[in-house]
């Protein structure tokens, strides 16, 4: 989990022909300090047949004093549009929630052209050794994923689905079925599951089979006929 890895080129040559092998699609996620670097790997992508590009845009601009793109709707915007300049295949943009206004960042990126969004991010969070008085994280800080951003991430699919038009894949802290029905319900048309992978391999079945029960126990004959079904107060 996190950002390290061998980086394109080995990705292409080493990963993609085993992913391959599945019948799935294949999404690739990426992220870069530079617009030209985002540019570049959506070519490299989309030429070596992914299906999709998921663009990270949490990532410090260094052309930008190292702001993070996705805090800012105009450095939000420029990323997304080198994306899809530079790729044949749909892109679609992973919001950062270390935002004031997630909706404004969500619609800088629907009217740069973007495909589809992901979201939430981690959250930046803190942890300090009282015995050592130091972070427990050599970076100081470090993003905060599991069950306990679950509320988080409802509120802002549900602002963003509010916000734009485009479909939303719901994710952050989803363990069960009902976790993943709430994002479907604040708006999202997918959800994935990630941190809950490390205490269970099977949790994406799991959540699969669980979401399934839920639509089905509510006379619903696709799991899509939960997405924004949410009745506010």
């Amino acid at each position: 989990m996190g950002l390290q890895n061998p980086g394109v080129d080995a990705f292409i040559a080493q990963e993609l022909p085993r992913l391959r092998e599945y019948d799935l699609a294949v999404i690739a996620n990426i992220s870069g300090n530079t617009p030209e670097e985002y540019g570049g790997m959506c070519e490299k992508l989309s030429a070596a047949g992914v299906d999709m590009i998921e663009v990270n845009i949490s990532c410090p601009n260094v052309k930008a004093g190292g702001l993070a793109y996705g805090t800012r709707p105009e450095l939000a915007a420029e990323v997304t549009a080198i994306a899809k300049a530079h790729s044949t295949v749909p892109v679609m943009v992973k919001l950062s929630p270390n935002v004031t206004d997630i909706a404004e960042i969500a619609r800088a990126v629907e009217g740069a052209g973007a495909d589809a969004l992901s979201l939430i991010n981690t959250l930046l969070g803190m942890r300090i050794d009282v015995s050592t008085r130091r972070p427990v994280l050599y970076q100081n800080t470090g993003g905060l994923s599991g069950p306990a951003v679950l509320p988080v991430a409802v509120r802002m699919v549900w602002q963003v689905a509010n916000a734009v038009k485009l479909p939303i894949l719901g994710m952050g802290g989803v363990s069960t079925g009902a976790d993943a029905a709430q994002l479907m319900l604040a708006g999202a048309s997918a959800v994935a599951v990630g941190t809950a992978c490390f205490a269970d391999a099977y949790a994406p079945l799991r959540v699969r089979d669980e979401l399934l029960s839920i639509a089905a126990g509510q006379g619903l004959k696709s799991v899509s006929h939960l997405t924004g079904g949410i009745r506010p107060w």
